[in-house]
C-alpha cells in the first residue's frame, strides 16, 4: 500500500512585505501536515476583504502585522472523496480533500462546506451563542501560525497562516474545523459555490448587523455608512427586515445605484453635499429630523464614526462594525449620552453563528431576497492585484480569486 500523502504543493499569495511596498507575490509553497481538528483541502475561491488588506499592509503591533504570512478569510473550498470513480461522480474539477484529521466531525470526503471565522467553542461567549466575540479571537485568527514553507528546497523558513482559522489565498491550506460551514445540500455546482465565496465574512458581517445586533423591524428607519460589501449586504438585510427608511452613505456613484437596486429608499453623496450642509443634517432631515433608529459604520473613518453617534436618535442604536485607525478615540460626554439613551456598541461577523446564519443567508438568496451574486466578480488568483485595485476604485463591490 502506498504511503499517505500528508503534504501539499501548490501557489499561494505570499506576504513578506506590505501591499505598498510590492511584498505580495504568487509562490509556490508546501503546506505543514495537519492536527486532529483540522482539514487539508484545495480552494476553489476566496473573496478579497479589505481586513485582508489591513492586515497585509501595516507594521508596528507584532499580533497583527508580521512577515511572511498567507492571508485570506472568504474561502470556499469542495471535500470530496478519495477512493477513485465516486470521487468523480461527485462532482468534477473541483477542489478535493487531500486529508481529515482524525477529530474531523463537520465534514466528510464528499461535502461542499463554506470557511468563516475561528472560535474555540469553551469561552462564556462561545458558550453563550456568541462565537464571533469569542474571547481567544485575536490569537485563532490573527496570530502567528506556521502553516505553510517555500516549496524552494534552499528557503525552509515557515510560513505563517491559520489566519481566519484557514488562510485561503492558496490552493492547498490547512482549514480549522470551527471555521467550517458544511453546505453540501445548498449549492447546485462549483460556480455557485465560488460566488458563495464571501457569505463567511463581508456578507454575514453587514447582514448579521441588522438583523442580529440591530434586530431591525419595519417600524425602523436605518442608515449604513460605506456601501462595500458589508454595507450593501446591510442594505439588503434592512430590507429583508422591512425597515420603513433605508439610507445609504457613500460617495462612489456605483455603489450608491448599487445601494438603490437593493432597497435604498434613499442615498447621501457626502461629495456632493450643499454647502453648509453636513452629512449628520442630511440623514437627520430623512427622518423627521431626529435621525435614524439604527446608524451603522462599515467604513472606520473617524469622522464618520463620529457623525454615527451624534445623528442618531434618541434611544437609538449606533454599531460600529467598520475597523479605525489603531489609535483612534471617541470621547463621549457621558450626562448627555445618558440623557439621550443612546447604545453605542461593535459588531463582529454580525454576531453570527456561521452554522446557521450562513445557510439563513443562502434561503434568502434562492427567494430572490438577498442578490449578493449582484456584487462579486470572479478573476483568477493570478490576478490579485487587479481585485484589490478594482476593490479601492469602487468598481467591483466584491472580487472573488478562483483558482483551477
Amino acid at each position: 500500500m502506498a504511503e499517505e500523502q500528508k503534504t501539499w504543493t501548490g501557489k499561494a499569495i505570499v506576504a513578506r512585505d506590505t501591499l505598498a511596498n510590492n511584498g505580495w507575490k504568487m509562490e509556490e509553497v508546501t503546506t505543514r501536515e495537519i492536527q486532529e481538528d483540522e482539514l487539508l483541502v484545495e480552494l476553489v475561491a476566496s473573496g478579497i476583504c479589505h481586513t485582508d488588506i489591513m492586515c497585509g499592509s501595516g507594521s508596528g503591533n507584532p499580533d497583527l502585522f508580521y512577515y511572511p504570512r498567507v492571508l485570506g478569510h472568504e474561502g470556499t473550498y469542495y471535500i470530496q472523496e478519495l477512493d477513485g470513480i465516486a470521487m468523480l461522480t461527485i462532482i468534477t474539477g473541483s477542489g478535493y480533500v487531500k486529508a481529515v484529521g482524525s477529530k474531523v466531525q463537520v465534514a466528510k470526503p464528499g461535502d461542499a462546506v463554506l470557511l468563516s471565522f475561528d472560535w474555540c467553542g469553551r469561552c462564556e461567549s462561545c458558550k453563550g451563542g456568541l462565537p464571533s466575540l469569542c474571547y481567544e479571537s485575536m490569537p485563532l485568527n490573527f496570530g502567528n501560525k506556521a502553516a505553510f514553507v517555500s516549496a524552494d528546497t534552499k528557503d525552509t523558513s515557515e510560513i505563517a497562516g491559520k489566519f481566519f482559522g484557514q488562510s485561503s489565498f492558496a490552493h492547498y491550506s490547512v482549514a480549522k474545523q470551527n471555521s467550517v460551514v458544511n453546505v453540501t445540500s445548498l449549492v447546485r455546482s462549483k460556480e455557485e459555490l465560488q460566488t458563495f465565496a464571501p457569505l463567511g465574512c463581508g456578507f454575514q458581517t453587514g447582514a448579521g448587523t441588522v438583523v442580529n445586533v440591530a434586530k431591525a423591524t419595519p417600524k425602523d428607519s436605518v442608515v449604513v455608512l460605506g456601501l462595500g460589501g458589508v454595507g450593501l449586504s446591510a442594505i439588503m438585510a434592512a430590507k429583508i427586515s422591512g425597515c420603513r427608511t433605508i439610507i445609504g452613505v457613500d460617495r462612489v456613484d456605483s455603489r450608491m445605484e448599487t445601494a438603490k437596486s437593493l432597497g435604498a429608499t434613499h442615498v447621501i453623496d457626502t461629495s456632493k453635499l450643499p454647502d453648509g450642509k453636513t452629512v449628520i443634517k442630511a440623514v437627520q432631515e430623512l427622518c423627521e429630523d431626529a435621525g435614524p433608529a439604527i446608524t451603522i459604520d462599515t467604513t472606520g473613518v473617524p469622522v464618520l464614526v463620529k457623525a454615527a453617534i451624534e445623528m442618531t436618535r434618541k434611544g437609538g442604536k449606533i454599531i460600529q462594525v467598520g475597523s479605525t485607525p489603531p489609535d483612534f478615540q471617541v470621547e463621549i460626554p457621558v450626562f448627555p449620552f445618558m440623557n439621550s439613551g443612546k447604545a453605542f456598541m461593535g459588531a463582529i461577523e454580525g454576531n453570527s453563528i456561521s452554522s446557521e446564519f450562513i445557510p439563513k443567508m443562502i434561503g434568502w438568496y434562492r427567494e430572490g431576497k438577498f442578490p449578493f451574486d449582484k456584487l462579486v466578480k470572479l478573476m483568477p488568483a493570478e490576478d490579485f492585484e487587479k481585485g484589490v485595485h478594482e476593490m479601492h476604485t469602487g468598481e467591483t463591490v466584491k472580487p472573488i480569486i478562483t483558482w483551477s
